[in-house]
């Protein structure tokens, strides 16, 4: 059984995945720090200068220690994580664009055996 698992962790698709996912961890955190430190701040200056962090829907009067509500729904941080998805989904599809531009796009694979023994026999159906 180890040496199952061993092949399994060892072969190129989980490393790569592996790699993808701790890339798409840093990728997040830089997103996550130009639209919370430059973007909404934009955003918030041609909305009259409000942070929509800051929205929330109270749900009781009791603050915590800070001033802060207990209980809200705080749907100024659920617009900024919508903001934060349409720039990542923004630059993805940027991204996509310039590898297809620079790299071309990608071949079509050969037909399979399975595929050319389907062709050959609709050819045949039709004749």
């Amino acid at each position: 059984m180890w040496k199952e698992f061993k092949e399994f962790i060892f072969t190129g698709n989980v490393i790569d995945f592996a790699i993808a996912v701790i890339l798409a961890a840093a990728v997040g955190l830089v997103v996550n720090g130009f639209v919370n430190d430059i973007v909404m701040p934009v955003v918030g200056h041609f909305a009259g200068g409000y942070d929509f962090a800051d929205m929330m829907y109270q749900l009781g009067d009791e603050m915590n220690e800070d001033g802060t509500p207990k209980n809200a729904i705080r749907y100024g941080k659920w617009i900024n994580s919508i903001i934060n998805l349409l720039i990542v989904g923004w630059v993805l599809f940027m991204l996509g664009k310039a590898k297809i531009k620079f790299m071309g796009a990608a071949p079509d694979p050969d037909p399979t055996p399975d595929q050319v023994l389907l062709g050959e026999i609709r050819d045949a159906v039709k004749k």
